[in-house]
């Protein structure tokens, strides 16, 4: 079947920010209509949504859905005028196992495994560089995740909840060494080599770890029980995943969009319109 993305644009010529936005699902389930209520909030106030469907664990494993998540950013640019936005103002966004891809693509950009699908022929050099990235209670490390599921699962009476996030995620990584391969706290810890991430909104790492203790309700940087040790002299980026994986509400976002708005919609109205493009 034909993936979809479902566009919501302001009124307005702007150019307005846009926001690549991916739904949460455990990577299994829900698709672009998810969150239609959220992306006609931020729709209305001034940010072009493309709210994407991408391929999930029934369709194959990690790392197809960065494929899809890759080639979404790159042809946001490519349209960027009829999306009433610049490509120096897409940004990426996501909730839940959808934060997760978001933090994942923005920190990869340019891995090859992830660009695999081209733009058409003739199309200019563009890449999946984010100015932007907002997640929304991320699973930003999926193998803590995993592990404190199986935990749980393992107890004497478990809870009900430990056996489908187990599946899930055997549904779409396959093992542990993709858990922790695709990992954006790990990579991190590992010191893989990412975008810059305090390159995103112009501000230094200080700027950004000053950011995140004064607003940022930080998610454990660590994860319960996870039991990978840290590297000597890893502290700032510690701090650097305590700005990026945060419980990030409605507002948050906006005030991330507030900071790149070139224009905002004349009116603050309803959406112009959506439409959906294969």
């Amino acid at each position: 079947k034909p993936l979809l993305a479902k566009v919501y644009k302001p009124r307005g010529d702007g150019p307005f920010p846009a926001l690549i936005d991916l739904h949460g699902g455990a990577w299994c389930m829900a698709d672009r209509n998810t969150d239609k209520v959220r992306h006609e909030f931020l729709a209305s106030h001034g940010c072009t949504v493309v709210s994407l469907d991408f391929r999930m664990a029934k369709e194959g494993a990690y790392p197809i859905a960065l494929q899809d998540i890759n080639y979404a950013v790159r042809w946001t640019k490519l349209h960027a005028k009829e999306l009433k936005t610049r490509p120096d103002l897409v940004g990426i966004s996501g909730q839940s196992s959808g934060g997760h891809l978001a933090m994942l693509a923005a920190m990869r950009p340019r891995d090859a495994r992830y660009t695999a699908i081209p733009l058409p022929a003739g199309s200019p050099a563009l890449d999946a560089t984010v100015k932007f990235a907002v997640l929304s209670w991320p699973v930003i490390n999926p193998l803590s995740r995993y592990r404190h599921a199986k935990r749980n699962a393992a107890l004497p009476t478990p809870p009900e909840w430990p056996a489908g996030i187990i599946d899930k995620h055997h549904q779409f990584w396959g093992d542990e060494a993709n858990m922790a391969e695709g990992n954006p706290m790990l990579m991190l810890e590992r010191g893989d080599e990412i975008a810059e991430i305090a390159d995103w909104l112009g501000l230094s790492r200080a700027a950004i770890e000053a950011i995140s203790l004064r607003r940022c309700r930080p998610i454990s940087p660590r994860g319960e029980g996870d039991d990978v040790k840290r590297r000597p002299g890893s502290g700032p980026k510690r701090r650097a995943v305590s700005c990026v994986a945060v419980d990030c509400a409605l507002d948050d976002t906006l005030l991330a969009i507030d900071a790149l708005r070139a224009t905002r919609s004349p009116d603050g109205g309803p959406n112009e319109s959506t439409g959906e493009t294969a």
